[in-house]
């Protein structure tokens, strides 16, 4: 599981039928665009997390709110009994820290000296300028929050997961449903923008009331749960307060690959490429993602980055990922199974139930079938013993 910016609730339907379900879904974005309209960059399959989901489920672009159901869970097949989701936020703004990086970033190229001439009479462009001059919107208030494009991106997942188990997600079931989340602002909204969603499903054209008055009750906060890495002990020991912990990753930022796309983007942007490092180039590459993501805008600094560096970039975040998240240590499995347990504790539960449910419909049929044969024996005939038996089994 991801940490910082990744976020995850949970979503526990209590079973009605006949086979549990698990629905892993990661991102959920929605474009606000028409499919013709889009704009779309080459980068766009490596931003990882920050990929908008429409770059990477294009199927939903004709409608976000119609629901692909996978042939594996036709409805002749299965009837799911739960489902527990574990869903991203929807789309956010930076966070602080990538803002000032990416502010610091921006005064470098407003005090660059000028330009290489050569390149101006050679005809060719000069990116710095453009990016020195392309407005810098974001603010350090945003910190990662919840956009409007983000709740929608919720909102429109509740009403495609309520069409695809309308059994599951019925208004009667409303009161079993259970939004667990982390105590992160974008983690919050986004668990009351999925309720909003299915306000929208069960009463179409009214406007949502306050979360807190809505049948389905308010997300729960559960950090413990949901931020399960904040609580391991030996996670905090060994990763987080480790300096060496993340040696690799710091390595990776120094080596032959980075240092290959530091001087050619400092030679694009005509900066000294000194004043450059790793972070600088992610956030940069980043803010590609971001735009895109937020605006519906292909920013110029989509144009700094070729596929071959966003490979090099990609590889350098999933690196990030591996040593700091735990999973390059054996304690990962240890830190993370405390979500995966009540996962499958409460899939357990169901099948449990279901399965004692089934055992009650047997022995109720049994018991209908005794009573049809009663109503056809004389009345002065007792039923017969072996019928007695299954009903004091019952």
């Amino acid at each position: 599981m991801l940490r910082g910016p990744c976020r995850l609730f949970r979503v526990s339907v209590a079973p009605v039928a006949a086979l549990a379900v698990a629905l892993v879904s990661s991102l959920s974005r929605c474009s606000l665009l028409e499919p013709e309209d889009r704009v779309v960059s080459p980068l766009s399959p490596y931003f990882g997390t920050k990929t908008r989901y429409e770059d990477a489920n294009p199927g939903l672009l004709p409608d976000p709110e119609a629901p692909r159901r996978d042939p594996q869970l036709l409805e002749e097949t299965c009837i799911p009994v739960q489902l527990v989701a574990l869903i991203r936020h929807g789309t956010r703004y930076p966070t602080t820290k990538q803002i000032r990086k990416l502010r610091q970033l921006h005064g470098l190229l407003q005090a660059r000296g000028p330009g290489d001439d050569r390149i101006r009479a050679a005809g060719g462009g000069d990116l710095g300028a453009v990016l020195a001059n392309w407005p810098l919107w974001y603010a350090d208030w945003m910190d990662g929050q919840l956009v409007e494009k983000g709740r929608q991106d919720m909102r429109q997942l509740a009403l495609r997961l309520a069409s695809l188990f309308p059994v599951l997600f019925s208004r009667e079931n409303c009161g079993r449903l259970q939004l667990v989340t982390s105590s992160k602002h974008r983690c919050v909204d986004s668990g009351a923008a999925f309720l909003q969603g299915l306000w929208q499903h069960y009463h179409p054209g009214l406007p949502p009331p306050d979360v807190a008055d809505m049948e389905c009750g308010p997300p729960r906060i559960n950090d413990k749960l949901m931020r399960f890495f904040d609580h391991c002990e030996k996670f905090l020991t060994q990763v987080e307060r480790n300096a060496t912990a993340l040696y690799h990753v710091e390595a990776f930022k120094t080596g032959p690959e980075m240092q290959n796309i530091l001087k050619k983007v400092a030679g694009i942007l005509q900066v000294p490429v000194n004043n450059l490092n790793a972070d600088l180039i992610q956030v940069a590459f980043f803010t590609c993602s971001f735009d895109l993501a937020i605006k519906g805008v292909k920013s110029p600094w989509c144009d700094v980055f070729d596929i071959d560096d966003a490979k090099v970039l990609e590889y350098l975040n999933d690196l990030k990922q591996y040593w700091k998240r735990g999973y390059g240590y054996t304690i990962n499995s240890q830190s993370s199974c405390t979500l995966f347990q009540d996962i499958f504790q409460h899939l357990d539960k169901a099948v449990e139930q279901k399965q004692s449910q089934d055992h009650i419909a047997n022995l109720l049929t049994q018991l209908g079938y005794i009573k049809l044969k009663c109503n056809k024996l004389p009345l002065h005939r007792p039923l017969p013993p072996c019928r007695l038996g299954k009903l004091q089994g019952f």
